[in-house]
């Protein structure tokens, strides 16, 4: 590192307008309390390869989808690999980092997920239902996302989308981890308000159930965030392991959870930066 306080690059973008959730507010937070111990310098999206080069690190944190700025994106990714930048999360991960081929590689190895495939002629693998769940391979925040009657599937599977079916579950829970350590787990009660969160205690068996997904990612630094529904058996089903850039819902902790959140980032952008 080049000076006595490492110096990062904190990759946002404030003013994107995320459905039922205010980026710039968990930013300017988690920020606020990570000054104690480290330069910042706040940059968006599109800023970050031209800038990088002057920190320590890169924090990739509530920088919106890829989707519109993709080329942009490539081009950190390709640059910061090929300089050796270190990027948080580091740019190895296997799940929504790389794109949603992961939920149909679960799927077809038999992990708890919800059945996924992208092609018509593997139509006939996922379970009857009434409706069904269709969105881009290389979609974000639900950008792109319909529910559709099964006449509707085969014109459409053709290895650019992706097709579910429609689980009547009970309600979503999210787990937080930082490196390979649960943080916390957040839930919906009501299926109908995602973002209505609410503390959510989880059993050994669900934890299980996230870890499994982190240990497959492989990961060794880093914020993920394992989404799941409770499907109506009464298990979880893997909707999304984000490894990219999670929003993490701090404003659903109290003022103990938070500041333990803060001091576990801490410690692991510490660890990552001496590596």
């Amino acid at each position: 590192m080049s000076a006595a306080r490492p110096r990062l690059l904190y990759v946002t973008d404030l003013a994107y307008q995320a459905r039922g959730r205010r980026y710039c507010d968990e930013d300017v937070f988690l920020t606020s309390r990570l000054r104690a111990e480290f330069d910042l310098a706040l940059c968006h999206p599109l800023d970050a390869a031209a800038l990088m080069q002057s920190f320590d690190g890169v924090v990739v944190r509530n920088s919106g989808p890829v989707l519109g700025y993709r080329k942009e994106y490539e081009a950190f990714r390709e640059r910061a690999l090929q300089d050796g930048v270190r990027v948080y999360n580091p740019l190895t991960g296997r799940a929504d980092m790389a794109g949603k081929q992961y939920l149909l590689d679960l799927s077809a190895a038999g992990h708890p997920v919800i059945h996924t495939v992208d092609r018509s002629e593997d139509l006939h693998l996922l379970p009857e239902a009434e409706r069904y769940v269709v969105k881009p391979k290389l979609g974000a925040d639900s950008i792109g996302l319909r529910i559709l009657p099964p006449d509707a599937l085969p014109a459409l599977a053709d290895g650019s989308v992706l097709v579910q079916p429609c689980v009547d579950f009970a309600y979503e829970v999210s787990f937080t981890y930082i490196d390979h350590d649960f943080q916390y787990a957040l839930y919906a009660p009501r299926p109908d308000r995602r973002w209505q969160l609410e503390p959510y205690r989880p059993t050994v068996r669900d934890l299980e159930f996230a870890r499994r997904f982190i240990d497959w990612n492989g990961l060794a630094h880093g914020i993920q965030r394992v989404d799941a529904c409770r499907a109506p058996d009464g298990e979880l089903l893997l909707v999304e392991l984000e490894d990219l850039n999670p929003y993490l819902s701090l404003d659903a902790l109290d003022e103990a959870g938070q500041d333990s959140f803060v001091a576990a980032t801490k410690r692991s952008l510490h660890r990552f930066l001496a590596g």
